[in-house]
This record gives structure tokens, C-alpha cells and sequence, in this order.
């Protein structure tokens, strides 16, 4: 790669990354608005969070089916839950969720439900990433 690329890649950066995040950001707060009623501002950086990964997931692994990176996205969101439900709610007590009442649940922070709910919702995810990718960023596959 030159320099004239790098360069290029560096400015692209500069506005693919915060765009995305600030996307998912607040894409993911809006539908908790719309599911729960209520939000609380750390879901909003873990949106971020999610959609930028979605979208690496989706951007870099191409050749995999498109429900496989549905899947691998829903782990990603998983894990993020876990990490931050830990941090958040067992160990700052923010109580932000609890999953205790659902099946299949560990630690009160993530449940199966949920995992089958994230895999959905990396369906239209992937399809925006795809979009934005294409239309707003002008990248091709």
C-alpha cells in the first residue's frame, strides 16, 4: 500500500468509525426505547459497540453465509452483554437489567431468549452494514 492509500484509508477512518459508532449507538437506544419504554445511556455505547463489530463481521467475512455472520454477530453481542452486565450490574449495581426471571439464563446478565432475539436482529443489522458500506462509504465486494 503507498502512501497516497494510506492516507485515503486514515481520512476514510476518521469518519467510517465514528459514523458507524454513533449509528449503533443510537439505532440500539431507540429500539430498547421502543421495547422497554426506557433506556439507560450505557446501552447506547453498547450499540456502539455491537454495530461496529456487526459491521467488521460483515465487511471482513465475506465469504462466509450471510446467517453465519448473523450467528457470529449474536455471539459478539453476547459477550458485550455479559462483559458489561457484570461491570454494570453485579458489580456497580447499576441494575440496568436482569434476566434472572428468564430461562436459561447465567448469571442473570444473558439468557437464550435473548441470544435467538440478538440473531435476529443481526439480520436487518447485516443488511444496513451492507447498505451503508455500499452507499454511504461507496465500497464494493
Amino acid at each position: 500500500m503507498n502512501s497516497t492509500t494510506q492516507t485515503d484509508q486514515a481520512t476514510q477512518n476518521l469518519v467510517e468509525i465514528p459514523f458507524l459508532l454513533l449509528t449503533g449507538g443510537i439505532l440500539y437506544w431507540a429500539i430498547e426505547i421502543c421495547y422497554r419504554g426506557h433506556s439507560h445511556w450505557t446501552m447506547a455505547l453498547c450499540g456502539a459497540l455491537c454495530f461496529f463489530g456487526i459491521y467488521k463481521i460483515n465487511e471482513r467475512l465475506l465469504a462466509i453465509p450471510f446467517l453465519l455472520r448473523a450467528l457470529l454477530g449474536a455471539g459478539l453481542i453476547i459477550c458485550v452483554e455479559f462483559f458489561a452486565g457484570c461491570l454494570l450490574n453485579l458489580w456497580l449495581g447499576m441494575q440496568i437489567w436482569d434476566y434472572s426471571a428468564q430461562p436459561l439464563h447465567f448469571l442473570g446478565q444473558i439468557c437464550l431468549p435473548f441470544f435467538v432475539l440478538w440473531f435476529l436482529l443481526c439480520i436487518p443489522a447485516g443488511l444496513l452494514c451492507r447498505f451503508i458500506r455500499r452507499v454511504v462509504f461507496l465500497k464494493y465486494e
